[in-house]
């Protein structure tokens, strides 16, 4: 495998970190700020929307940009935006800035998933695409852990210089050691590909993602507050938790992955089906405390964690096989999906704490979240079946 490749991977833990640490510094962020947690918490959907906007705008428009100049020039905004974000004092400004690093986040995935599969032979595509997801779940296990205990210890603050510090070493490796590709001679037929929003069936997988992501973002995005207001964690083991989520994200990862080649449906149904489980337990522990959480509480993490990502292999499968010919968008499109999710969920779980519900009704919003993914990947493998039978049936010509 080249070391460029490990060097995107490298570059991928350092957004990724940046994407999920919210989830720990949310408490500090709020005081800091002066706004509520759940006005807090609409920075991690703050970035999801940059996500969403970004990667199928940047898709298109760097289809023809040398990559490794289009990938450093996505690294210097990216960490520029996390200076200003860090020597701002608003919320609105750190809105924004959160905004902007998604959107070059999201052309960062875009490119860096070309370059990699460009160098590398055709059987070891997988293997590289593994490296660049990997260094996101790596983010869940000790990026997003790192910056929780650096921000409880030195500040959110600085948290965000030391992800700029991760992504000015990113830029360095990109510099020295990914080669200069470029895309000009490539034959790409943007209208072609953008024939792939015709298809009912690529609509209902993305609809699948985002109901999905939207069950795991309205619980993980207040995992800070649920285990210190309400289980009665103390702040320094928000750390170890959100580390032993990341653990159940791994291991999720690597199983559902296997499975979900040859057996999509089945993967995504059993996911969900531990997710729920994982979601209600949780939230009937958490009701039920009066004290210091419990290690069911803390094992219902580590579950959710496994279940929740244990099903993105089987999500991304079924949006490539319904896709069709069109290799550019179609990943553009998944990663918007996930991030409607992304934006969708800490909404949700916010306007239930608005409400009044509490802290725990957060697990509540997920598991009718999972219910919506649950019905709508039911009228999905309805409509396949009912397509294939009607090929099935249509006569051969010649």
């Amino acid at each position: 495998m080249p070391l460029a490749v490990c060097v995107l991977g490298l570059s991928v833990f350092a957004l990724g970190t940046s994407e999920f640490m919210i989830t720990g510094l949310l408490p500090g962020m709020a005081a800091d700020l002066n706004v509520g947690i759940p006005e807090a918490g609409l920075l991690i959907s703050a970035f999801a929307i940059g996500m969403v906007v970004g990667a199928p705008l940047l898709a298109i428009a760097t289809l023809r940009v040398p990559r490794r100049a289009t990938l450093m020039t996505l690294l210097v905004v990216f960490g520029l935006s996390h200076v200003v974000g860090a020597l701002g004092t608003g919320y609105a400004l750190l809105f924004a800035t959160r905004v902007v690093s998604a959107v070059a986040c999201a052309g960062f995935w875009a490119v860096a998933a070309a370059t990699a599969v460009a160098l590398v032979p055709v059987e070891r595509r997988g293997r590289a695409l593994a490296i660049l997801v990997g260094g996101l779940t790596i983010a869940n296990i000790a990026g997003v852990p790192a910056g929780t205990f650096l921000g409880q210890h030195a500040g959110w603050r600085a948290a965000f210089w030391a992800v700029t510090a991760l992504t000015v070493v990113a830029l360095i490796g990109v510099f020295a050691l990914v080669p200069e590709t470029q895309n000009g001679d490539d034959k790409t037929d943007v209208a072609t590909e953008l024939r792939l929003y015709r298809g009912g069936r690529f609509w209902l997988a993305l609809g699948v993602i985002a109901f999905a992501q939207a069950m795991i973002f309205a619980t993980f995005s207040y995992l800070a507050p649920l285990l210190t207001e309400v289980a009665g964690l103390p702040e320094s083991w928000v750390p170890g938790v959100l580390s032993l989520f990341g653990l159940g994200a791994l291991i999720g990862i690597t199983v559902g992955g296997r499975l979900a080649d040859a057996r999509p449906f089945a993967t995504l149904y059993g996911g969900l089906a531990l997710a729920l489980l994982a979601l209600a337990l949780l939230a009937l522990v958490l009701l039920a405390l009066s004290g210091p959480a419990t290690p069911v509480a803390i094992f219902a993490v580590f579950l959710f964690g496994v279940a929740g990502f244990g099903v993105n292999p089987a999500l991304n499968v079924r949006a490539f096989a319904v896709a069709g010919n069109a290799p550019t968008l179609v990943g553009a499109s998944t990663t918007a999906a996930f991030n409607v999710g992304n934006t969708v969920g800490p909404w949700l779980g916010g306007e239930s704490i608005d409400a009044g519900l509490g802290y725990p009704s957060v697990a509540w919003v997920s598991v009718g979240l999972g219910v919506a993914t649950v019905l709508t990947l039911t009228f999905a493998a309805g409509v396949q079946r009912t397509d294939d039978t009607r090929l099935l049936r249509e006569p051969v010509t010649q």
